[in-house]
């Protein structure tokens, strides 16, 4: 786990920090599925700006997740650019909304911080292509390799009398 020491620091009020630093990301898990980070260590800006109150944290970086396909699991890549803000109240004893869960012991949690703002930065679908018509539902196959389609399972005959009243209508 990556983490950035804050005592180091020696800040005042309107000044800032800015440095470059190297955070270790860890693989995600999604969907039942392992996707890693590549490469599993990313080079980050982070800036510290001390403000009268608390300090405010940015981390910026891009990164791409490897792992499978969530149509048809062939090998897919999702690129990521990561912004993201947090603010810590100096105060003792700030309200719990004002402290972030990141600041922990005078220490930055970096890699926990990058994979939280990795998560929501993550697209809706990991794809392999934008067009991935996916894995066919009767029989599995791959639809990209293989278009094809199947022929109507024949209706069970108990049910006719149901079909004819939805047809009526």
């Amino acid at each position: 786990m990556t983490t950035f020491p804050l005592r180091q620091l020696r800040l005042r009020p309107g000044e800032e920090f800015r440095d470059a630093v190297a955070i270790t990301l860890e693989p995600f898990d999604l969907g039942g599925e392992r996707y890693l980070p590549v490469p599993q260590e990313v080079q980050a800006e982070l800036e510290v700006q001390r403000a009268s109150s608390g300090d405010v944290f940015r981390l910026r970086f891009e990164m791409r997740l490897h792992g499978p396909c969530m149509r048809c699991l062939r090998d897919a890549v999702a690129e990521i650019g990561v912004d993201t803000l947090e603010y810590h109240a100096a105060a003792e004893g700030a309200d719990a909304e004002l402290q972030t869960e990141y600041v922990v012991a005078d220490q930055l949690e970096l890699s926990q911080w990058a994979r939280d703002a990795t998560a929501l930065m993550l697209p809706s679908q990991i794809l392999c292509r934008p067009d991935c018509a996916g894995l066919c539902p009767v029989c599995g196959k791959d639809l990209n390799d293989e278009p094809h389609g199947h022929d109507e399972p024949a209706v069970d005959s108990r049910w006719a009398a149901l079909e004819q009243l939805r047809t009526d209508v």
